[in-house]
């Protein structure tokens, strides 16, 4: 059997890109119009959308309106938290560098700005962002306010990097927001936009440097006894678990001083086959068979290895549409979670190819963090290709994640209520009365966020 090249195996899986952000133009005015997410999970019909140029435009707004408003990033997230029969504010125009500082190495941002756009502005002055997710299509507002993280046992989700933000309330105040803030700063650095809409953020960064990936496969278990040295040991480490198999992709990322460029350990596979394709799972084979033929295919990929500046190591391209469940667990529970969700699969005969995704993220302050809290976290991510129902799938994992204490990730699929969210996070309550402090008629709400915040 031919070599297969990692990354033809995951051109239609893992390392797929999600696109479906736009770029509002013009000045503000409610256009009456259709919103759709990038997965097409989630629509809504809402009375117009302001398209904003101005954090006093914004204001204003605010101050002369009535009705549900909800701010719209880049229409990443996979949960509800955008649909609205209200209005919809577009905050693209308020990007870029506003500000920075080359001895704190802190910058200040437009909250409308997008993580892949910071990329070549921050090597410019000689800056590089701590960490990034996988994927950087989201706005710098969205990526905070819903707790998105990178890979990391020692690095924390990126909100934990906010030294600063300002927040344009529901009646249209303009607050600053940092540290000296106490409780406020906890509550307003991961809120879902549920306290208002952030104008303009402050993040701390450091030197520009670069980074070295190595990719690989290897059998999952040897990767799970081993998981916490491994963590330990690298800048960024994690797997992504191959279902109806014993293997992992590994992935490990370490800062470096080595010349950019690409290590190719293989020989290139040239064809763009599919998962199915790769694995020859094309004639609905049981799940005996398709571990047999996975294990083989797996086994014959060999590691390959990149060195370039950290923002183009850290994020990855997709050009597959998916809907995603991820939940965080407590790292020493982690392992058990995992094992117990690739043993459902395979015991249920789900028909499902994508692999999982399996890390670490630092433990932090901010109270709806899914990492809150001492003691690092492990996050485990389940997919599903949007052409497909998502549910059953995700219907059969979910109570999985519960039994070992799982949060949700705020823009990730999840069915958890008010109820349950409350005993999850011990800041929980106390977010609810920050939020109706600032937003008593509860106008930054939709259906879903009513049903979560209000109790």
């Amino acid at each position: 059997m031919k070599n297969l090249s990692r990354r033809s195996f995951l051109a239609s899986s893992v390392k797929a890109v999600l696109f479906g952000a736009y770029a509002a133009k013009g000045s503000a005015f409610a256009q009456s119009t259709s919103w759709t997410n990038w997965s097409g999970g989630q629509t809504c019909q809402p009375a117009g959308r302001y398209d904003i140029c101005s954090e006093d435009e914004l204001s204003s707004l605010l101050k002369n309106t009535l009705g549900s408003i909800r701010p719209i990033g880049s229409g990443h997230s996979f949960s509800p938290l955008i649909p609205t029969d209200g209005h919809l504010v577009v905050i693209d125009q308020l990007s870029g560098i506003r500000d920075y500082d080359t001895e704190s190495m802190q910058v200040t941002l437009g909250a409308g700005t997008r993580l892949g756009d910071l990329g070549p502005q921050l090597d410019a002055i000689g800056q590089g962002m701590i960490n990034l997710p996988d994927i950087d299509r989201q706005t710098v507002a969205g990526a905070i306010a819903t707790g998105t993280h990178g890979t990391g046992v020692a690095l924390q989700a990126l909100s934990s990097f906010v030294t600063s933000l300002r927040l344009v309330t529901a009646n249209g105040q303009v607050m600053d927001i940092d540290a000296s803030d106490g409780d406020l700063f906890h509550a307003a650095r991961v809120s879902v936009g549920a306290l208002g809409i952030v104008t303009e953020v402050t993040m701390q960064n450091r030197e520009a440097y670069n980074l070295k990936k190595r990719e690989w496969a290897a059998p999952t278990e040897d990767i799970l006894e081993n998981f916490d040295e491994l963590a330990a040991s690298h800048r960024h480490f994690e797997i992504f678990p191959l279902v109806y198999s014993d293997y992992s992709l590994v992935l490990s990322i370490d800062e470096t001083d080595e010349p950019i460029g690409k290590i190719e350990l293989e020989p290139e596979v040239s064809d763009d086959a599919s998962i199915a394709e790769s694995l020859g799972l094309t004639s609905n084979p049981t799940p005996a068979q398709r571990r047999t033929i996975s294990n083989a295919t797996a086994s014959r990929i060999q590691p390959t290895e990149a060195v370039d500046v950290s923002h183009k190591i850290l994020t990855n391209l997709r050009n597959s549409r998916f809907n995603e469940m991820e939940y965080s667990v407590p790292a020493e529970v982690g392992a058990e979670c995992l094992r117990e969700i690739l043993k459902t699969i395979y015991e249920q005969k789900i028909d499902v190819l994508f692999p999982l995704e399996y890390r670490y993220v630092g433990a932090d302050d901010n109270w709806l963090s899914m990492a809150y809290g001492d003691h690092p976290h492990a996050t485990i991510s389940i997919h599903r290709m949007a052409s497909e129902d998502y549910r059953p799938y995700f219907n059969i994992i979910e109570p999985i994640f519960w039994k070992y204490g799982g949060r949700p990730h705020w823009g990730k699929v999840h069915s958890l209520t008010h109820k349950e969210l409350t005993g999850l996070y011990p800041h929980f309550k106390d977010f609810m009365e920050i939020r109706r402090s600032l937003d008593p008629q509860g106008r930054m709400l939709n259906s879903h966020l009513r049903a979560l915040f209000n109790g």
